[in-house]
Formats: structure tokens, sequence, C-alpha cells
């Protein structure tokens, strides 16, 4: 079993500082605290069954779906004309 801080951790597997934490107080991670010089120091216990398991867990970028700003950007320009007619209706009610 290897010993790593929560930054490393983070670092090695390229996850936020603050997802690893809710992964240690959600138990997902087996943590060790030790006391150097007053204060707390967590570290996370490296297991190669915990590692499969929380690889398993990840999603990773190249799994999501590819994202275009042009479709995007032609979604919200339809979006707006719209909602222009729906002003220029309203106002002819009024």
């Amino acid at each position: 079993m290897e010993k790593v801080s929560i930054k490393a951790y983070a670092a090695r597997h390229k996850l936020s500082i603050f997802n690893v934490v809710k992964m240690t107080k959600s138990g997902q991670l087996p943590i060790e605290t030790v006391q150097v010089n007053g204060k707390d120091i967590v570290y996370i216990l490296i297991d190669k069954d915990v590692e499969n398991e929380v690889e398993k867990s990840i999603v990773r970028e190249e799994n999501k779906v590819p994202y275009s700003l042009r479709k995007e950007n032609e979604r919200l320009k339809k979006e707006i004309e719209k909602l222009k007619e729906e002003i220029v209706a309203l106002k002819n009610r009024v």
C-alpha cells in the first residue's frame, strides 16, 4: 500500500481537490489521518483493488458527447428569433 496526499492523488487522476475530498468523505477512498506539527494531514491509501473501482467511477472527457459551439450558437439564435416574435405579438395585444 502506498500513501499519497489529497493534492497528489488529485493530480495523478486529473481530478479537482474538491472531488477527491468528497470521495474520501463518502468512503470511496480509504484514508489515514496523521498528525504532523499539530496538524491533521489526510493521506489516501492506494491499493490496486480500490484504484480499479475508482477508475470505473471516474467519467473521463473522451466519454462525453462532443460539444459544438456552432450548433449551440445556431440554437440560441433561433430561440432569440422566437422571443422577438413573442415580444411583437405581446406589443400588438396591448
